[in-house]
């Protein structure tokens, strides 16, 4: 992923009404894994990624969507 992939999953999920940022799991790798972290502060942040997916699946089911498998690939809300 890159910064522009990662901007528009964090506005899908602010379309969403999901709060968070999308950063590189190691900040010095920005071409390995992504993750999705409650603030943008490295020291403080906190992983969120496995609840953000399990509320994302939980509305794409309510919505009659596949939800995501793996990854960040999110349902726009039409």
């Amino acid at each position: 992923m890159d910064e522009d992939e990662a901007q528009q999953v964090a506005n899908s999920l602010r379309r969403l009404g999901i709060q968070g940022i999308v950063s590189p799991e190691d900040l010095g790798d920005p071409d390995g894994q992504w993750r999705v972290y409650d603030s943008a502060d490295p020291s403080t942040r906190r992983d969120i990624t496995d609840d953000v997916l399990t509320v994302v699946r939980g509305r794409s089911r309510q919505a009659g969507q596949a939800g995501p498998t793996r990854g960040f690939v999110v349902p726009i809300p039409r």
